[in-house]
Formats: C-alpha cells, sequence, structure tokens
C-alpha cells in the first residue's frame, strides 16, 4: 500500500462517514484505510456497525469518485492533509477516536504552523453591537501580536472576529461546517473568500458537501483541540460555543471569556469562589439587537478597561500555559496560573438541576417595553426562556499572591 492509495481511501471515507465517527476510526486504526474502505463492498458489517447503519453506509459508498474531490482541492489552491503528514496538526490526535480522518484545506500556509500558537474566538451569532466591538478587537489586537485567531466563519462574533484579523493582515483560520468551496453562511460568502485568500479554511467535509445542524456542533470540537485556548464573548444558554468551551475544558485547554463590558470599571471580585450571579448584571445597550435578551458570557473575566489590554491578558495566560508548569488546579484550571491581585473565573459546570439562587438579579424591561417582565436572570440567562431549569454556574478562582 502506498501513500498515495492511503490518502485516496482516507478522501473516500470522509464522504462516507459523518465528522466525529469514533467506529470509523476505530476501524481506520484496526484495518487501515484501503481495507475499510474495500470492506464497504461486503454485506457482512465491520464490528461496532449495526445491520442498519452498515446499509447506509454502504449506500453512501456507491459510485464515489476521490480522485475527483482530490482534484477539486487542488483546482482551488487547496490539498487534502491526512494524519501523519508534515501539515497534520498533532494536538488534534487528543480527540482519541473522534478526530478527523482527514482535513481539507484551503490556503497557502501552513496549518501546523499556524496552529502552533493560535486562539479560538466564538460567540454568538446573534451578538450585541458591543459583543461584535470586543469581538473585532480581539481579533485585530491579536493577530497584530502574532497570534493565529481560529473560528467558525459564523455570523455575529465568528464574522467579527475574522474581519478583526484580516483588517490587520494577521493570520485567521476557519473552521467550516461544509466543504472549503462552500460559502456557508451566504451573507458571509465575501468574508469567506477573503479568509481562502489571506489565510485558511479547514474542514473535514470533501468538496461540495453542505452542513447540517449536527456538523455545525461536531465541527466545534475540531475549533477546541486545534488551539490552544477558546476564548468566549458571548453566548446563549444552547449557543454551540458552550459546546466549543466545554471540549476545550475537557481537553484541557485553557477557556476565557467576557464576562461583561470591559470598556467600563467593574466591580471585584474580593474572595475566591464568590459566584457571579451575586453581582449586578450589565444589560445590552437598548440600541442593540439582543437588547433584553438572555445572554451569558462564560470563563475567566479579563477584567480591563479596553479590548487591546483584554488581548494581552489573553497572549500571556496562553504564553504561561505553554510554556510553564502547572502550580495547580485540574487540567484547563488556570488557578496558580494568576498573577497577583486579579482574580479570574472560570467555568466549572454547565448543567445544574438545582432552581435558581437567591442571588439571581431580576432584570427589569427597557421603557417603552409592554412585554411582561422575564422572571428572572442567572448570569444574564433569562430563566424559563427556554424551559429548562439549568443555569450556568461559574466560579470565581483567586492565584495566590506571589512574593511579599
Amino acid at each position: 500500500m502506498t501513500d498515495r492509495e492511503e490518502r485516496v481511501a482516507r478522501a473516500a471515507l470522509t464522504r462516507i462517514g459523518e465528522p466525529g465517527d469514533e467506529a470509523m476510526n476505530r476501524w481506520l486504526d484496526r484495518y487501515g484505510a484501503v481495507e475499510t474502505l474495500k470492506a464497504f463492498g461486503s454485506d457482512s458489517p465491520l464490528p461496532g456497525a449495526s445491520r442498519t447503519r452498515w446499509a447506509g453506509l454502504r449506500q453512501r459508498a456507491r459510485g464515489l469518485d476521490p480522485e475527483a474531490d482530490l482534484a477539486a482541492i487542488g483546482g482551488l489552491g487547496g490539498r487534502f492533509v491526512c494524519p501523519g503528514d508534515a501539515e497534520w496538526p498533532s494536538q488534534l490526535d487528543d480527540l482519541g477516536d473522534g478526530r478527523p480522518v482527514g482535513l481539507w484545506v484551503r490556503g497557502r500556509a501552513s496549518l501546523r504552523m499556524w496552529a502552533l500558537r493560535s486562539v479560538a474566538v466564538v460567540g454568538s451569532r446573534a451578538c450585541t453591537d458591543y459583543g461584535a466591538h470586543v469581538a473585532a478587537t480581539l481579533g485585530s489586537s491579536l493577530a497584530a501580536r502574532g497570534w493565529t485567531v481560529v473560528s467558525g466563519a459564523a455570523y455575529g462574533v465568528d464574522g467579527a472576529v475574522h474581519n478583526g484579523a484580516l483588517a490587520v493582515g494577521g493570520a485567521t483560520v476557519g473552521v467550516l461546517a461544509c466543504g472549503v468551496d462552500v460559502a456557508y453562511p451566504p451573507g458571509n460568502g465575501e468574508l469567506i473568500r477573503r479568509i481562502g485568500e489571506q489565510g485558511l479554511l479547514v474542514a473535514e467535509l470533501p468538496p461540495g458537501d453542505h452542513p447540517t445542524r449536527s456538523r455545525f456542533v461536531l465541527r466545534n470540537r475540531v475549533i477546541a483541540a486545534l488551539t490552544r485556548g477558546t476564548v468566549v464573548v458571548e453566548a446563549e444558554l444552547r449557543s454551540g460555543s458552550l459546546v466549543t468551551a466545554r471540549r476545550a475544558l475537557g481537553l484541557g485547554r485553557l477557556t476565557m471569556g467576557v464576562p461583561r463590558p470591559i470598556h467600563r470599571g467593574v466591580a471585584p471580585i474580593p474572595a475566591p469562589d464568590r459566584r457571579l450571579t451575586a453581582l449586578p448584571h450589565r444589560a445590552p445597550s437598548p440600541n442593540s439587537r439582543a437588547a433584553g435578551r438572555g445572554c451569558v458570557s462564560t470563563c475567566p473575566a479579563l477584567r480591563y478597561h479596553d479590548p487591546h489590554a483584554t488581548a494581552q491578558r489573553c497572549m500571556a495566560y496562553l504564553s504561561a500555559v505553554g510554556q510553564s508548569p502547572r502550580k495547580s488546579g485540574p487540567p484547563g484550571s488556570l488557578m496558580g496560573m494568576c498573577p497577583p491581585r486579579h482574580p479570574m473565573t472560570q467555568i466549572s459546570s454547565l448543567v445544574s438541576s438545582k432552581p435558581p439562587s437567591s442571588s439571581a438579579i431580576p432584570i427589569r424591561p427597557r421603557a417603552g417595553n409592554t412585554s411582561p417582565p422575564p422572571r428572572t436572570f442567572a448570569c444574564g440567562v433569562k430563566r424559563g426562556c427556554l424551559g429548562s431549569n439549568r443555569r450556568v454556574r461559574i466560579e470565581a478562582a483567586c492565584a495566590p499572591r506571589s512574593g511579599p
């Protein structure tokens, strides 16, 4: 078996299996890509596949032309990167059986080299005007200082952070839930084209494939694993950005976020384990699209007065985790890594069946709004708006003071 045969077989398998198919990766480890592809010509399913699922996979395997897919990506100035290639980012192997079969990459830069110094910035598609401003400033500030900015090329925060990085001529990577030749969402078609020309577009799906809801969720694990840290700007309770944050924490990556306005002074968190739900909530600007909506901003509070300082804090913590031994705390924790007098916060749980605490802050509707007032907001999440008793619990961790 040659490397060419292995590459062609893996390209074909990206059309047969869905992203993150753990059974497919186990078959690849056991039989190899070429033998796994040949097995779809048999009626006997491989271990771990039911008869029904095997029939569906065999249906997908009919009429495949992986050589045409490889020619199509080559015509776009891209390539298909497999595990074991010099360009393959080894940190994706942290996903275990959920790692990609291969990555379709469009752009001139080396994905592996860019991913070595990268940070993901994600957030809500229906973000506030302030959230879009912060995301764009984070993207431009990080890119100007040599960091690769990774996001999903979606509306809202994703588009803002990509535009910020491109505005300063920095490195940015768009991880798509479709083929790299498909502009989705259509409204960001021009942005996706610019990312393909000036940065990198990355996808697990072959050229021409279109996104589905499950593919968006599975795409987030690649964003989390590819980067050294993740920053959440704004996210609703069921946002895919929180999926990325959970993935990042599970992989031991640094997870940060913007908890509330950072252009103005914020009240300090004087003691460890203080719940952010006890702090006053700052509602979005009345002129913003998400005014009155419950949006949650999660992860460590980068508590400075402007986004440029926030970007500097982000880079400092990413560098500290990458270059210094962890002093204390679980994987992904910031405990022991914070400088003195700067308490940070960290997501400890995204699911809780308990009712809202007595410290939840009720929010009054805006002036002129005749709709009934919401029940409560817990850390910016409107209770009952999603038909769930879940609430986001964010704990504050205060680093020990160094020196006298």
